[in-house]
């Protein structure tokens, strides 16, 4: 759900960045579109997530620029770039509720005594009800399961309905059911008309949504739709090593990758792109 005619919500250009002696990536040019959904792939290290916090101002560029909304990136961020992070378990006792991890979206921002408005409340029940969490939003969060915390995360990512949507392994150990549950929410909220730049090490879940897929290796990277850059030619040249991309049913499995120990859903409608 692209518009042609729509400044980009995300310009990088001839971006790149080092650790040390390591380049990561160099010469990144890439424009995300209103609505248009790119996943980014790559082995662990390859600086997937360090895109992510260049984006969001925390990590200086080694060269290049990026331009987030119309506006230069800048440390004390922006309130209109949503950011959805790993569903990473929260300890049990933690001292909150529910609708206490949607609201830090809503007033987490403002300084002084958390005193509630009634918009704030408003938005705050409207975002639960978006997520599907009214059955548990006034549950301590600790005792949630994985996949009701992260619909949570999704709320509290959504506060500020953000025109840029930044989601780092947003799936990562949730089950089937509720990956497929995060993926209908972060889409639904990409129809809306924002830009979405999700990182995963499992592109099965989503590719019946993505648009484009930016898959970075070896300080090296490939642009272009699932299935121009999900072949054997292409991941081979990019790793500079034997890369096999293999039909297994209704499945694409990726083999010989360092690092790459992923397998990548054949989505039927790929096969008629």
């Amino acid at each position: 759900m692209t518009s042609n005619d729509a400044s980009p919500v995300l310009s990088i250009r001839g971006a790149g960045l080092q650790r040390g002696e390591r380049t990561l990536w160099s010469g990144l040019d890439l424009d995300v579109a209103p609505g248009e959904l790119i996943a980014v792939l790559g082995p662990s290290g390859s600086g997937k997530t360090t895109l992510l916090r260049a984006i969001l101002g925390l990590e200086p560029l080694s060269e290049g620029s990026i331009t987030a909304l119309g506006q230069p990136v800048q440390h004390k961020g922006n309130r209109h770039i949503g950011y959805l992070p790993q569903a990473r378990p929260l300890p049990r006792d933690t001292a909150m509720r529910g609708r206490d991890l949607v609201a830090l979206g809503v007033d987490g921002h403002r300084f002084g005594l958390p005193i509630m408005r009634r918009a704030d409340r408003e938005r705050i029940d409207a975002l639960i009800d978006a997520v599907g969490a009214r059955e548990f939003a006034d549950q301590p969060v600790g005792v949630l399961s994985g996949g009701e915390q992260q619909r949570l995360r999704v709320g509290q990512a959504l506060a500020d309905d953000p025109r840029l949507l930044l989601c780092d392994e947003p799936l990562t150990s949730l089950d089937l059911a509720n990956q497929q549950d995060v993926v209908r929410l972060i889409d639904a909220h990409r129809k809306t008309g924002a830009g979405v730049l999700l990182v995963t090490h499992d592109i099965n879940p989503v590719l019946g949504k993505v648009d484009r897929i930016l898959y970075i290796a070896n300080g090296r990277f490939t642009l272009g739709t699932p299935k121009d850059v999900l072949t054997s030619p292409v991941l081979t040249d990019l790793y500079g090593a034997p890369v096999f991309v293999l039909r297994a049913g209704d499945r694409l499995v990726v083999v010989g990758a360092p690092d790459a120990e992923e397998s990548h859903h054949h989505h039927e409608h790929e096969a008629h792109a």
